[in-house]
């Protein structure tokens, strides 16, 4: 397998408050990680940075707007929802995420690679149509999901949601879209108090697999080979996205569902199978949540690990 890594250094520039668990710190725990010598095969390159209009792929110009006005022009950090905040590095930040996932379909659409993860912030699962929030400014996976359709014109595109919080944001922008299929797993009940089993869109296209506190890989397991596998396969997608998020490790101070590396792995694995049958093995995974940095770096990295090993 052919895969490569997006990272830039505006991603560390992008401020919250001292004390906010989604800090410039994630990434440089995980970037300590992939210098093991494992990891010499990634192919690296530094994310480009969408344009504005990027941005309404998946949301309404007056959102970009908005969030547009709450940059600083001076040094400060600005809260804009309960748990968002922005500062004067910010909006360029988020458009080099959402240029890096952009970037990564082009690369496996035209074949260049197998697959691809984007190491950007800020994360984007919880944007909605018109509204920033969880820490997310624009929704990433919406933005290279529809960037896939548009420019390649393929027909289906899944994202899986392995995040331990719902990805309301990507429920809301595609609940009556059948061309793309949102699967999750996550925490319930937790923040944002979406993702019930009855949540099913309007055109039976989201498949939610909400996990008990206080469970860990076997119930992760089930879930993922009851409910997301099969709507995977029914769904035979040309493209599968991965919000891949971390927090559902054992070691997370932001949920109770004790995962470990392996479980990472091997979920990889069940969604490489279901892109090697279906989508040429097509998969770009975007980071998402994973607070504690221990469990962050280990998780990530065996999920990069699993995408560069086939």
């Amino acid at each position: 397998m052919t895969t490569r890594l997006y990272e830039h250094k505006i991603f560390l520039e992008h401020r919250t408050p001292e004390g906010h668990p989604e800090r410039a710190d994630r990434l440089r725990s995980l970037a300590i990680a992939l210098q093991h010598p494992n990891f010499d095969a990634l192919d690296r390159k530094e994310a480009p940075q969408a344009n504005e209009d990027a941005v309404l792929l998946a949301h309404p110009e007056e959102h970009l707007r908005a969030v547009m006005r709450e940059i600083p022009e001076e040094d400060i950090v600005r809260q804009i929802e309960a748990d968002t905040y922005v500062g004067p590095k910010s909006l360029q930040a988020a458009l080099t995420a959402i240029g890096g996932a952009m970037a990564a379909v082009d690369d496996v659409m035209s074949g260049k690679i197998d697959n691809a993860f984007v190491a950007g912030r800020p994360p984007g699962h919880h944007a909605e149509k018109d509204k920033a929030m969880g820490f997310c400014l624009f929704n990433n996976a919406a933005i290279a999901a529809r960037h896939a359709q548009r420019k390649y014109d393929i027909e289906r595109v899944a994202i899986v949601d392995w995040d331990v919080h719902h990805g309301n944001g990507t429920q809301d922008i595609f609940w009556d879209d059948r061309s793309v299929l949102f699967c999750s797993t996550h925490q319930m009940p937790l923040y944002p108090g979406t993702g019930a089993v009855d949540e099913t869109g309007v055109k039976n296209n989201v498949v939610n697999a909400p996990l008990s506190p206080d469970t860990g890989s076997d119930h992760f397991r089930d879930a993922f080979k009851s409910r997301v596998l099969p709507a995977l396969d029914n769904f035979r997608p040309d493209l599968v996205i991965i919000s891949a998020g971390f927090d559902a490790h054992h070691r997370d101070p932001l949920a109770q569902i004790n995962l470990v590396g392996d479980d990472f792995d091997w979920a990889t694995g069940r969604v490489m199978e279901i892109a090697g049958k279906y989508a040429n093995n097509r998969i770009v995974s975007l980071l998402e949540g994973g607070y504690d940095l221990e469990g962050l770096a280990e998780s990530a990295g065996m999920h990069i690990m699993r995408l560069l090993r086939g």
